[in-house]
């Protein structure tokens, strides 16, 4: 026989929230930073989780920030920003690996519904890093389509060789963030939103250890 699950709403006057839209770069910024500041903490409020919040969404819906990051199963954006529904636009792929496609989902946020940000997140002990530097220190491919993101890893591969670092895997992970930000900041589409003060590319980086997101650069001022 199994066991009935029951699941209690919390009711929406009681339901915390992030509030209104943030008006610039830098508000939408300091927003997400202090929902990681209670991730690292525990404090958590679980933002924007209620039925009210779900059907307030069903018609439209307008993002504050959008964040890349990797597919890891530890490095869950919406749980480490303390975020809620319709808050963030999320992509996720092995080592921060980029392509059009990619490219396009991230343009998507801030061409059609002024998103103002946007957060480009690596992270600590990164495995598809890991097996792309080994797969390219050695010149050994890695198995079917897991390749095409070792050679989209190589520019943060080459880059990593060129730094002293004691843990090449962790220069190299943190070059793939940065050189991904600055690909997002500089492409034809988003820099004219960067220039107005309209958009900011932030580069950042997770520790599993303590939970804390590091900011590497781009943060608005």
């Amino acid at each position: 026989m199994k066991a009935e699950v029951v699941s209690k709403a919390v009711p929406a006057s009681t339901a915390p929230t992030t509030g209104p839209f943030p008006d610039s770069p830098k508000a939408a910024y300091e927003r997400l930073m202090k929902g990681n500041g209670r991730w690292v903490t525990g404090a958590l409020e679980h933002p924007d989780r209620d039925p009210t919040r779900r059907e307030l969404l069903a018609t439209k819906q307008q993002p504050y920030g959008v964040v890349l990051s990797c597919i890891d199963s530890r490095v869950p954006p919406e749980l480490v920003f303390d975020t809620g529904l319709g808050d963030l636009y999320v992509m996720r792929t092995g080592g921060l690996a980029v392509g059009p496609i990619v490219t396009g989902s991230v343009e998507y946020g801030p061409m059609t519904s002024e998103t103002p940000l946007i957060v480009v997140l690596g992270h600590q002990r990164c495995g598809a890093v890991a097996a792309a530097y080994k797969s390219l220190r050695e010149g050994k491919p890695l198995p079917g389509n897991l390749q095409a993101i070792a050679a989209a890893l190589r520019p943060a591969y080459e880059q990593a060789a060129k730094e002293s670092g004691a843990d090449p895997v962790e220069t190299m992970a943190k070059a793939q963030v940065k050189l991904t930000a600055d690909a997002l900041r500089g492409n034809q589409d988003l820099a004219p939103l960067v220039s107005k003060g309209n958009l900011a590319v932030v580069s950042a980086y997770y520790s599993l250890d303590t939970g804390q997101v590091e900011i590497l650069n781009g943060a608005p001022a």
